[in-house]
């Protein structure tokens, strides 16, 4: 089992790969004050390309890996489920939800081989998650009457 070598470069491209893409997203909900921050980002990443690897080790061309990618869907969504509230008539915490499922994608990405797309997926995220933010405060400003027609 090579991946486990941590003198190996499998081994550290895996790792540093997964705490890059979990920090770029981090960073993003970190500074907003959302509860999966920069460590929870970067841990869903790093565990779930290990087990995505350890999957495709343990299979030794015998078994089907595609199972722990199935399994791994089911566990994030209970995790994510985890953070989402109702209170007074009021869900919140839908997006932090939606961010752990993507991290966990991106983290299989990783553990699949696909670093660059991993890399770029995580870009792709903080853009929506920040570029759609940036549209909600524009429309409410113009819903509020900031922008008159003259």
């Amino acid at each position: 089992m090579d991946y486990f070598d941590p003198l190996g470069p499998t081994f550290w491209t895996t790792v540093g790969t997964a705490l890059l893409c979990g920090a770029i997203i981090g960073v993003e909900r970190q500074l907003r004050g959302k509860p999966a921050g920069v460590r929870t980002s970067v841990l869903i990443c790093i565990s779930t390309s290990v087990f995505i690897e350890l999957g495709e080790a343990a299979s030794g061309g015998s078994a089907d890996p595609t199972r722990v990618l199935g399994q791994l869907v089911t566990g994030v969504g209970f995790l994510g489920a985890g953070v989402i509230l109702a209170r007074e008539g009021t869900v919140t915490g839908v997006t932090t939800a939606a961010v752990i499922w993507v991290l966990a994608a991106i983290g299989a990405a990783i553990g699949l081989g696909q670093h660059l797309g991993a890399i770029a997926l995580a870009v792709v995220t903080v853009g929506v998650l920040t570029g759609v933010e940036l549209l909600e405060s524009s429309v409410r400003r113009l819903a509020r009457g900031i922008y008159q027609r003259d």
